[in-house]
């Protein structure tokens, strides 16, 4: 009916409906083709400057800024995340007692105990940070607390978890390293009020804690 009113043949009407393929879609849609493949072969890791390069090297000749539009259009990025970076503090740490001086062994349960904090990062809330105590008697982890802040409510919560858990007799040797933390006056008055003896390892020595510094690591 509108053809007609028109004077248009139905064939140009329904030709028009099958748009042609441009020569620069149809390179675009290649182009997207091999992005995609190098971005699966790589585990997703790879952003648009290491698959522009890939590209280059293939012989494809394609510029970075046509590559991360692609990309953008595809909704493909890099699944790689920036490392987590601890902050040095430049404040002057005070030595305090090296109790345990590397020696891990023990003859029971509720000896020797150590304690640590490492971060993890979670796909919802970024780094989050996990404060671990281990028996050094049976390498596990008796108490734990997880948080999105590395507070000294975090180790204090680690430590009441493993203690109301554990229920050890006074004469406990507790080893930590000189973390603000771990030297707090809240901490050190918890720690005193429950007969815990507390021992720290030298600063920038994380031998001095090794069995839970390799727990954390993996």
């Amino acid at each position: 009916m509108m053809c007609d009113v028109l004077s248009v043949p139905r064939s140009t009407y329904y030709h028009s409906l099958h748009k042609t393929e441009s020569n620069h879609e149809r390179e675009n849609r290649e182009l997207t083709k091999k992005i995609i493949q190098i971005h699966q072969e790589s585990k997703e890791r790879y952003g648009a400057p290491k698959i522009h390069q890939t590209l280059l090297k293939d012989g494809c000749s394609v510029s970075l800024k046509r590559v991360q539009r692609l990309m953008a259009k595809a909704e493909i990025r890099s699944i790689t995340r920036k490392k987590y970076r601890p902050h040095s503090s430049r404040e002057k740490v005070l030595e305090r007692k090296n109790l345990l001086e590397r020696d891990f062994s023990t003859t029971t349960i509720n000896e020797k105990w150590a304690a640590d904090i490492t971060c993890i990062h979670t796909l919802k809330d970024g780094w989050c940070y996990l404060a671990s105590v281990m028996d050094l008697h049976s390498k596990k982890v008796v108490g734990y607390s997880f948080s999105r802040s590395m507070t000294t409510d975090l180790v204090i919560r680690a430590l009441e978890n493993a203690y109301s858990v554990q229920k050890p007799t006074k004469g406990l040797l507790l080893h930590t390293d000189l973390g603000s933390q771990y030297t707090s006056f809240e901490f050190t008055q918890y720690v005193q009020s429950h007969g815990i003896i507390q021992s720290f390892s030298q600063k920038g020595c994380p031998y001095d804690n090794a069995c839970i510094e390799s727990f954390h690591a993996i």
